[in-house]
């Protein structure tokens, strides 16, 4: 595969990369891996790998050089992680910087030692400063502190954009990042510990609605402003940038558009048709006032999402209610 210049410090594939050449894609089951699994069948990938947790730890380093030696992909997505909303990223910071860290390590390494080509890296939007200016570019990466409810997952992450960054420095491989801003959608986590913001606020207004209660209260104020995109917009945008996009600098991936979490906490109850009240708890944190990414880098490589917030809503209720036995068992 060749590249030709585009702007400074990027290229731009001048072709696909093979459909018939095999990809791993590391985390398949979850919300994200899923999404791309999906994305890259209709695509028209022929040899797509994938090894649930049980089959694979990624946290035995051992394990992950014999799974790579054995399969040699020639691509990789690498969207395995552990991920959780602001209580479980408080309470567990430990959990969150541990497991991310070996996760990344071991894949990354063992992609190097067998000749991985081309790969890209997933992280999330709260690698940026909790005060970042808006919208948030990339280059403001390290330029302040962190939102300190996720700040072990955050620093996990950006280790993960530096190894990137340090596998192209030094052997020159096109190896790539991109930072997704709150993803929703099938295969979501709707587990009471664990939910982010959207499918925890679906479960609740749900559950409500199922169970007449007059009355659901939020975690915060609901006043800080988020972004969020379906899951299947992002599988989109990273089979995109696989095709499209290389340089040293991760690339932001969403929408460009935010609401705020009382503004959604209203489509999400109207969307499953709860009628009761909806109050705010402020002794609860909120988390960062605000967290709108700029895409002007993804939507120069030619890509924009087609999935609309109400729309994508909707999908992920039905989804939800579709599934509703097995996701309360998580």
């Amino acid at each position: 595969m060749t590249a030709v210049a585009s702007s400074p410090g990027s290229v731009a594939w001048s072709t696909p990369i093979d459909r018939d050449a095999p990809i791993y894609v590391a985390g398949h089951k979850g919300l994200v891996g899923s999404a791309i699994w999906r994305a890259l069948g209709a695509a028209g990938f022929t040899r797509v790998i994938g090894r649930t947790s049980s089959q694979l730890d990624l946290r035995d380093r051992g394990a992950v050089f014999d799974f790579f030696a054995e399969h040699t992909p020639t691509n990789l997505v690498l969207a395995a992680a552990k991920v959780g909303g602001i209580m479980a990223n408080s309470t567990y910071p430990v959990d969150f910087i541990s497991t991310n860290l070996q996760i990344q390590v071991n894949v990354l390494d063992a992609a190097l030692e067998h000749g991985v080509e081309r790969l890209l890296f997933l992280g999330s939007s709260c690698i940026y400063p909790k005060l970042a200016p808006q919208p948030i570019k990339e280059e403001y990466l390290l330029t302040g502190p962190l939102e300190p409810t996720n700040d072990a997952y955050a620093i996990a992450k950006i280790a993960g954009i530096l190894q990137i960054q340090s596998v192209r420095k030094q052997y020159g491989l096109p190896w790539i990042s991109a930072m997704p801003t709150n993803l929703y959608g099938p295969g979501d986590n709707f587990s009471p510990q664990g939910a982010h913001v959207l499918p925890a606020l679906i479960r609740r207004f749900e559950g409500a609605r199922l169970d007449d209660v007059d009355v659901v209260t939020n975690w915060g104020t609901g006043s800080p402003r988020r972004e969020f995109l379906h899951v299947d917009d992002m599988a989109a945008a990273c089979l995109h940038l696989l095709d499209h996009f290389d340089g040293p600098q991760q690339v932001n991936v969403g929408t460009g558009e935010d609401q705020t979490i009382e503004e959604i906490a209203g489509m999400v109850a109207e969307e499953v048709g709860y009628r009761g009240r909806i109050e705010w708890d402020a002794s609860k944190p909120d988390g960062t006032p605000r967290k709108l990414l700029d895409v002007g880098t993804l939507q120069a490589s030619g890509w924009k999402p087609t999935i609309g917030l109400r729309e994508g809503i909707a999908s992920t209720v039905a989804w939800y209610r579709e599934n509703i036995d097995s996701v309360r068992e998580r």
